[in-house]
């Protein structure tokens, strides 16, 4: 039934690109990224624009639809953009043969930049804008610089710690089927973790200034889907670390640690001042990968908690775990509701 209905959708947007010899418009993809008061950090992609929207009640078919073109989507090699801040400076980067730019540069009083929550927000621009094939040369871009006044950060897991999507069925059949039939808008958070996280975000604070990162094993195509979804739900916004899934042909080295792993990792070493709080589920690999990095960083992770996905053997592995960490508290939870009164009971929230 879903081969069926994959190669429909296959055939049919492969007939429409065959009868379109024109070039689509295109677009730069900017992520949402994180830096220091001193330090400017911009990432995103360039891409050909395939008239992907994320809006409301699409069917299983546009829906589907969708997500072939995020996947499909043509990136735009080796070439120049430029960067520009709400101070008028200005700066040039290169996309590289998959179309990501990564742009890192120190920038004195960068922070007074940023608003009230510690967004910097630039603007990315292809260098050329006289194509005919580049309309609206303006993409909004967004860095976050934790605030001094933060209690601590949430680094927080996205696959069925807050979104339910089925990594750890048979054969991923359920994430297949929530990924590629289910709009964003269909899909419905973890209950309790909108709430808990919003509360986490105060801390002890008056303000919802402790920073949130997410992470997810997820693709970068599946950014805008991802973030729709969050904004939906009213999560707290905070950067997506997502990543670049490797094709059997490529023959760059393959990186020394799982990409979870190596995203907290930088977290803590950019940001040395901050201590964090890790979320994740026992689907995974996430109890393993934090209790790892607590071991590595004793003083710096607050509390772990690791949501169960109601898989038995798992979560027999994953309180055996939690039992035997005395490093940093840790705790599997069914509820949000636990999780919150724990760390409520620790001091992390009113």
């Amino acid at each position: 039934m879903i081969t069926s209905s994959l190669d429909e959708v296959f055939l049919s947007l492969a007939l429409q690109d065959i009868s379109m010899f024109r070039r689509k418009p295109l677009r730069i993809n900017s992520y949402l990224s994180y830096g220091t008061p001193s330090h400017f950090r911009a990432l995103g992609r360039a891409l050909e624009f395939r008239n992907v929207e994320f809006i409301n009640d699409l069917n299983q078919w546009r829906t589907l639809i969708n997500i072939y073109k995020q996947f499909e989507s043509d990136e735009i090699r080796n070439t120049e953009l430029l960067l520009k801040l709400s101070n008028g400076l200005k700066f040039s980067t290169k996309t590289d043969k998959e179309g990501y730019y990564v742009f890192d540069r120190d920038i004195e009083k960068l922070h007074e930049l940023a608003d009230n929550q510690g967004w910097v927000k630039y603007v990315a621009s292809f260098d050329d804008d006289s194509s005919p094939i580049i309309k609206n040369n303006i993409f909004e871009g967004e860095m976050i610089i934790p605030s001094s006044k933060a209690n601590y950060g949430i680094i927080s897991d996205i696959d069925d710690t807050i979104l339910h999507t089925g990594v750890a069925s048979f054969m991923k059949w359920r994430l297949i089927r929530n990924t590629f039939f289910r709009n964003f808008d269909k899909r419905m958070p973890l209950e309790g973790t909108s709430q808990f996280y919003k509360k986490l975000q105060l801390g002890t604070l008056k303000e919802p200034l402790n920073p949130f990162f997410y992470i997810s094993n997820s693709p970068w195509n599946l950014y805008d889907y991802l973030t729709a979804f969050l904004k939906r739900h009213y999560f707290p916004k905070g950067p997506i670390l997502l990543r670049d899934f490797r094709n059997p042909f490529e023959r760059k080295p393959k990186v020394k640690l799982p990409h979870k792993e190596r995203e907290i990792i930088n977290l803590l070493r950019i940001y040395p001042d901050l201590k964090f709080v890790l979320i994740g589920d026992s689907g995974e690999k996430d109890a393993d990968i934090y209790t790892k990095i607590a071991k590595q960083f004793p003083d710096r992770i607050l509390a772990i908690y690791v949501r169960s996905v109601n898989h038995a053997k798992r979560f027999q592995r994953i309180q055996s775990i939690v039992d035997n960490f005395k490093t940093t508290p840790m705790l599997q939870v069914k509820t949000s509701e636990e999780a919150e009164e724990h760390a409520r009971n620790i001091g992390l929230i009113l």
